[in-house]
């Protein structure tokens, strides 16, 4: 019969919770007589009934049981928690079975009595010796035996002796293998997420019959070498990198970042290793002589979001973009809840507050500021062919601008004949501007946008630069960052004796370093740019103003320099204003020297002809990760309970000290860090990513919280099989996840039949312990490109700007910007759906009801559902609906009569011959519904036009929508 996906269907019921079920753990208990092992029976139960009270963040009574030095030394109660080899003295035993309600562990009011067994496995592990273990995942994977199984025959891969070693511990037996259309239905959808036609069918098919073995391998080995599969892939990806087409937050404005999105593509379909995909995406920039693919890959952590709301503050926002960096980073590569440690330390695993600020240090000094702008940005030519030739351009333009500063401040700093200006008299077109004795001026009171201030001096005959020297409003660094402080306009004027006023020209601006959106040389030409940290400010700045030729002044002559401040917050509508700063001049010969050299006019001349070019060539404009100079570094300090204006000491970047982090010289960098993930010293990374792709062709992982490894996530129901998997996909394969995913998919754990009886669906309903073959619902992306697929609609365009396909009028409605969702024409209307435009405020409808994240922040699972909104979805979408019709044509054409049009339908979709009773229910749908089209020949125009056609569209519409449709 007929299944609508409306239904829950009751062999695969939806696990509302993240944790193994009671029937995965009775194996991995201790046995009665056996050994207690710490990881395996006791780290839980401290975890579940302890370390809420008595862990890393609250040590209740002094007591804690994250660290074995803790729980093995004494309470505040002078008590000694664990005695090992003596239960009886041990504080630990006394409380867990004290009948008094004032002295029991846990409390009352905290939850329920240990229960017998648990208190058994407490007082044994005591016994022993209380042996206490890392927790299993870190401690780095050893390569384990294969185990002996009595039936080796059954066996295709090496994996597969993990899972045949388990079910015989477990007294069950494999499943029986698929047929060749599940096999071939199955791994296609897995490998490429699109299904395979009848024709794919019956090629495989007469290679199977020769050779079974050859044919699987054949057809992988064509599905991992297929673009679909990197555009399969990088949905997983995207997921984590929390991609989206907009900024995010209210105004939730567009974002040209999809160049990154085809950069996982294409670097997915080559088989970029891993080790390589993850240093270019955390650290491209830092490589030696980084290529614009390696630049391009750093837009992985500037898919962050940006506020653009006009009040808000920018450095907020730039630290809480920073934070969602550090969390993507844990959860992405370390399957960690490090954000916990914002706050405090872990509750249940060894990380200590402080380690959070050490590793946030990695990302802190990025030039990104939640800018409107997005600043900084890679210019990505439009067309590929000039792309490489632009990419040199603009980093020669960047490089020359940088030498040029670096040859100013190193004379800045070997001039000793500064001297400071004393101002007799200072005027301000707003607020008020008052001398101090030691010459220096500071602003107080309203000083709005575009503020000008005027200050006189005796003129310095001889004078070739004015220096200006901004200070902090507050000299404790704690209190920084503080609002931003921006010349955008100097100008000098020199009045005679006689009254007489001319304009003295400034040639150049040098800056202490060169940072953020605004080049210094901007406060020559008068715009809202110029010299200062924007849009906030740590500590003090200087710039050089040189003139164009020394000063030539009387005795008795006047000096005014003029101090335009035009620069506004983006966000917060604030003034960016001088509001304490000191000013002096000097007369040594060299800047006079340095602004006549023939080389330096030369230099100019290069970078600005290197300006022109770069803004000839039409170009997408990425959002990048760039690291800011040294001199413009930021300071990291620990937020004192996770609160930003509340900071504590300074941090050095480094990883946590549970991790293995590597020896370094001097400060460690983020590249640094980059291949610390990937290196053998990391026990998580391999085991994560062969994790996530286990995930990927069985539905669930091997640990089942994909996105927590850490105490509180669940145990794996086949650890050694992890390891072998990690080191499999780490070392033998050099981080290949083509060569990995091959051997999954050629395995005989994965060709067995999804068919399981009763007895097995009560006993193991999710199908961790494998004893038959995994069968999953289509993901949100699948679906549609199933359907289009099997339509005949697909487009297989590939890269470019993201798409518009049909969606229900009225639901995007964008604030602010008035942008609307001009459904795309031609091909891009059938786009796959990775290329779908993605608005984080305002989602694909058709994604968000399959169970897609808004892509807000770093998601590692989708939590399958199944509501009735996904059939509303299915059968009422007009994308779907316009897919149902195209199908409908599509069979028509082929000819024959109706039920023949439905039976050849079923097998595009299931590439069997469909069950008698499937065709009867479709063949009775189309009756029914063309007598009804029949009576109602307006409404059949809409599907088809003719009754005929609007009733078969109807019966591919459901067809679409059902079970054996919707699953894999």
């Amino acid at each position: 019969m007929l299944i609508l996906n409306s239904y829950p269907h009751p062999a695969f019921p939806v696990s509302r919770f993240p944790f193994p079920t009671l029937l995965l753990t009775v194996s991995l208990l201790a046995q009665a007589g056996a050994s207690v092992e710490f990881n395996r029976d006791i780290r839980p139960i401290l975890t579940k009934h302890c370390t809420a009270c008595h862990g890393g963040v609250k040590s209740a009574g002094g007591v804690s049981f994250v660290y074995r030095e803790k729980a093995l030394g004494q309470g505040k109660s002078g008590e000694t928690i664990i005695v090992p080899r003596q239960p009886e003295a041990s504080e630990l035993m006394r409380r867990i079975t004290s009948a008094d309600p004032d002295e029991v562990m846990p409390q009352p009011d905290h939850g329920p009595p240990l229960s017998p067994d648990d208190i058994a496995k407490l007082r044994q592990w005591i016994a022993e010796g209380a042996g206490w273990s890392e927790h299993w995942s870190l401690v780095p994977p050893v390569e384990p035996p294969v185990p002996s199984v009595k039936e080796i025959t059954w066996m295709k891969q090496p994996l597969d002796a993990f899972i045949k070693a388990r079910l015989e511990n477990e007294n069950l037996t494999p499943g029986p293998a698929a047929t060749p259309a599940e096999w071939l239905r199955r791994v296609s959808l897995d490998l490429t997420g699109l299904p395979p036609s009848l024709e794919d069918f019956a090629i495989f098919q007469a290679a199977f019959v020769k050779d079974p073995d050859k044919a699987r391998e054949a057809t992988v080995d064509a599905l991992l070498a297929s673009p679909a599969y990197g555009e399969r892939q990088a949905s997983d990806w995207l997921d984590l990198a929390r991609y989206a087409d907009t900024f995010g937050y209210e105004k939730d404005p567009h974002r040209d970042i999809w160049p990154w999105r085809d950069w996982v593509i294409r670097s997915l379909n080559d088989d970029l290793p891993f080790d390589q995909f993850t240093i270019r995406q955390l650290a491209g920039d830092q490589l030696p002589n980084p290529t614009t693919d390696d630049l391009l890959a750093t837009a992985f952590h500037r898919n962050t979001q940006n506020n653009t709301e006009g009040g808000t503050n920018d450095e907020e926002f730039r630290a809480v973009a920073v934070v969602d960096r550090v969390n993507t980073t844990w959860t992405t590569w370390q399957a960690t809840t490090f954000g916990c440690v914002q706050c405090h330390a872990h509750p249940y695993d060894p990380y200590p507050h402080e380690d959070y600020y050490r590793f946030m240090a990695f990302f802190d000094n990025a030039e990104d500021a939640d800018l409107d702008s997005d600043f900084p940005n890679l210019p990505v030519a439009t067309d590929p062919a000039g792309q490489e030739a632009l990419a040199g351009q603009w980093k020669a333009m960047q490089e020359t601008r940088r030498r040029l500063n670096d040859e100013g401040v190193s004379l800045t700093l070997k001039d000793n004949a500064w001297h400071t200006l004393m101002p007799t008299a200072a005027d301000t077109t707003g607020g008020s501007l008052t001398i101090l004795p030691d010459g220096r001026l500071t602003a107080g009171g309203t000083l709005p946008v575009g503020v000008s201030y005027t200050v006189s001096a005796p003129a310095v005959n001889g004078m070739t630069a004015v220096r200006l020297e901004i200070f902090p409003d507050d000299p404790d660094p704690k209190s920084w960052p503080e609002r931003s402080s921006v010349l955008s306009h100097g100008a000098l004027s020199l009045t005679r004796k006689d009254g007489v006023k001319r304009e003295v020209r400034f040639k150049e601006v040098i800056a202490d370093f060169l940072a953020g959106p605004f080049d210094p040389a901007e406060s020559l030409d008068g715009g809202p740019g110029g010299f200062g940290s924007y849009p906030a400010q740590a500590g003090g700045r200087w710039c050089v103003l040189v003139l164009e030729q020394p000063l030539e002044a009387g005795p008795e002559d006047v000096m005014i320099l003029t101090l335009k401040q035009s620069a506004v917050s983006n966000a917060s509508q604030q003034a960016c204003t001088l509001r304490n700063f000191v000013l002096s001049t000097t007369v040594a010969p060299h800047w006079k020297d340095l602004m006549e050299s023939p080389s330096r006019r030369q230099a100019w001349d290069h970078f600005r002809g290197l300006q022109a070019a770069v803004a000839k060539v039409p170009a997408t404009q990425v959002p990048v990760l760039e690291e800011r100079a040294t001199a413009a570094g930021r300071e990291t300090r620990v937020w004192t309970r996770g609160n930003r204006l509340t900071k504590g000491a300074p941090m050095q970047p480094g990883i946590p000290g549970k991790l293995n982090p590597p020896e370094v010289a001097g400060r460690m960098s983020r590249i640094d860090m980059a291949r610390w993930l990937v290196s053998g010293n990391n026990s998580l990374t391999a085991r994560v990513l062969a994790n996530r792709l286990w995930a990927g062709m069985f539905g669930r992982g091997i640990v089942e919280t994909l996105e927590d490894f850490g105490s509180s996530g669940a145990l794996p129901t086949h650890p050694e099989l992890l390891d072998h998997l990690a080191l499999r996909i780490s070392r033998t394969h050099a981080w290949s996840l083509k060569k990995l995913l091959r051997e999954i998919a050629l395995s005989a754990t994965y060709a067995q039949s999804s068919r399981a009886t009763a007895d097995l669906i009560a006993r193991d309903p999710s199908n961790a312990l494998l004893a038959r073959g995994p069968r999953q619902r289509l993901t949100a992306e699948m679906v549609r490109d199933h359907a289009l697929k099997i339509s005949g609609l697909l487009s297989r365009k590939m890269s470019g700007p993201p798409v518009y396909p049909p969606q229900p009028e009225g639901v995007w409605n964008s604030v602010y910007s008035g942008q609307t969702w001009k459904t795309s024409a031609g091909e891009d209307r059938y786009r796959r759906a990775v290329y779908t435009y993605l608005k984080r405020t305002s989602g694909y409808p058709g994604f968000l009801a399959f169970d897609a994240p808004a892509r807000d922040l770093c998601s590692a699972r989708r939590l399958t559902t199944n509501t009735p909104l996904q059939a509303l979805v299915t059968m009422n979408d007009p994308a779907y609906l316009e897919m149902a019709t195209a199908l409908a044509q599509k069979i028509a054409q082929a000819g024959g009569t109706v039920v023949e049009q439905i039976a050849r339908a079923c097998r595009q979709v299931t590439l069997e011959e469909p069950p008698a009773q499937m065709v009867a229910a479709l063949t009775k749908l189309y009756g029914n519904s063309l007598t009804d089209y029949r009576a109602r020949p307006d409404t059949a125009k809409t599907l088809g036009g003719t009754p005929e056609a609007a009733a078969m569209t109807l019966v591919m519409n459901t067809l679409l929508n059902s079970d054996p449709a919707l699953n894999r």
